[in-house]
């Protein structure tokens, strides 16, 4: 089966490979000249840990192409993704659906056969009957029907979640779009991955409630382990024993400086949109968007605090070890190391970082931080290290080295994965998340 894919970037990319890797012929579809000159030849537009080779392998093998055509790439296609970006949009914060609805015009201006037009993209609920409108009003002859068709991809692990995925969701109005979205996941299919067919806007929904419930996950163990710190209690065996529960489960209960990324910022903020518009007011999600942005801040504050107070701290320098919202991703969207280094100097502490994918994305947002180029250099000097994020470049540092490097030994772990009493035998000033 051929497939289009509109959007080159993280999720139609990655998406567009992995297709590839099943056997159907796809089209990258980008209108960044650029974008789409380095990936035709073999330079990847962002950090995901195995992408490169398996963009190569299915190019090599006459799979996977890449076009600013979109006309030509979509000729042919049974099933047409849009796979373009939802960010914010300035002034309300609703999901800015521009690019979406200028993707499928084009496709009705286009389209030449037959074909199923699927919303890969993060959308408020009622966008899929939008583009079926927008379609529609453009007057083509063919049949099509519009699917939605949501991405549970984890940055840093995203080829492993779309081919061994948790479930596959496809909100479908008409057997059209079934029959065809079940030719295109007959390869998970015949993997016994569950796919659930829902209704278009159930499918929408699934999505942000997905993204909301994950994100409130995260910031109810960070408020946890706050009152750990308050009580004497470990926020690591609270997790653990809240986490074996069957009903809890072990994953997004690991304290850490907040969220961040391209999802669960925007997704809930445009999730609030949404209910406010329908008069359906979500107050834990409210709740949670407010707590994780004051976190941020307040995870500088602490840095602040491990080096003496407000008075102390001023003039001194800190390293931060990591930049990127989370390991093996170079993205820095809403990262929490940008509000923290923020804090830091609005103390008047200078910072020096280092992240080992991250630094090229950061400079522009970090003005103020000195970027250098190994975990030591901008440990040298240093009045207090932090760790921001947990790359596994960080978790077994020399720590005579390190002692030897810094003005003073003084360890502030956001990601809890140093051992206290181990730190504090080393001869440390250790400060970590929920812990005594």
């Amino acid at each position: 089966m051929k497939i289009a894919m509109v959007g080159s970037g993280y999720v139609g990319l990655v998406s567009g490979a992995c297709f590839a890797d099943f056997g159907h012929d796809v089209v990258c579809i980008d209108k960044d000249q650029s974008k789409i000159d380095r990936l035709n030849d073999g330079v990847m537009p962002i950090y995901e840990p195995g992408l490169g080779a398996l963009v190569g392998g299915n190019v090599k093998a006459g799979r996977l192409s890449f076009t600013t055509d979109l006309a030509e790439g979509i000729r042919g296609a049974s099933a047409i993704f849009i796979a373009v970006g939802t960010p914010s949009r300035r002034g309300d914060g609703h999901a800015d659906l521009s690019f979406v609805h200028t993707v499928a015009r084009e496709i009705g201006e286009h389209l030449s056969n037959d074909a199923v037009v699927v919303t890969k993209s993060t959308v408020p609920v009622g966008t899929g009957d939008e583009v079926e409108r927008i379609l529609a009003d453009s007057g083509t002859q063919h049949r099509f029907a519009v699917v939605s068709n949501p991405e549970f991809l984890r940055e840093g692990a995203a080829i492993g979640d779309f081919k061994r995925p948790d479930r596959i969701v496809i909100g479908a109005e008409d057997e059209f779009g079934r029959q065809i979205m079940q030719q295109v996941y007959r390869p998970l299919f015949l993997n016994e991955s569950p796919i659930l067919f829902t209704s278009r806007r159930s499918a929408e929904i699934i999505k942000y409630a997905a993204n909301a419930f994950l994100a409130t996950k995260i910031t109810f163990i960070n408020e946890i382990a706050d009152l750990c710190e308050k009580v004497g209690g470990d926020v690591q065996d609270v997790a653990r024993g809240i986490g074996l529960d069957g009903r809890i489960g072990k994953k997004f209960l690991h304290a850490g400086p907040g969220y961040g990324g391209s999802c669960f910022p925007k997704d809930t903020l445009a999730l609030l949109k949404t209910a406010e518009d329908h008069e359906s007011p979500l107050r834990i999600v409210e709740a949670v968007s407010k707590v994780n942005d004051s976190r941020k801040r307040a995870m500088g504050r602490k840095v602040v605090e491990a080096l003496g107070g407000s008075d102390a701290a001023r003039g001194k320098r800190v390293a931060m070890l990591g930049l990127t919202f989370k390991p093996n991703t170079d993205d820095m969207r809403d990262s929490p190391a940008i509000a923290i280094a923020q804090t830091l100097d609005d103390a008047g502490i200078s910072v020096s970082a280092f992240d080992p994918e991250g630094m090229e994305l950061a400079r522009p947002l970090m003005p103020e931080v000195e970027m250098v180029g190994d975990p030591y250099a901008a440990i040298e000097g240093a009045d207090a290290i932090v760790i921001v994020t947990e790359w596994d470049a960080f978790r077994a540092l020399d720590l005579d080295r390190v002692k030897a490097l810094a003005k003073a030994p003084v360890l502030v772990d956001l990601r809890n994965i140093y051992k206290a009493h181990e730190m504090r035998s080393a001869g440390f000033a250790y400060t970590s998340i929920g812990r005594p």
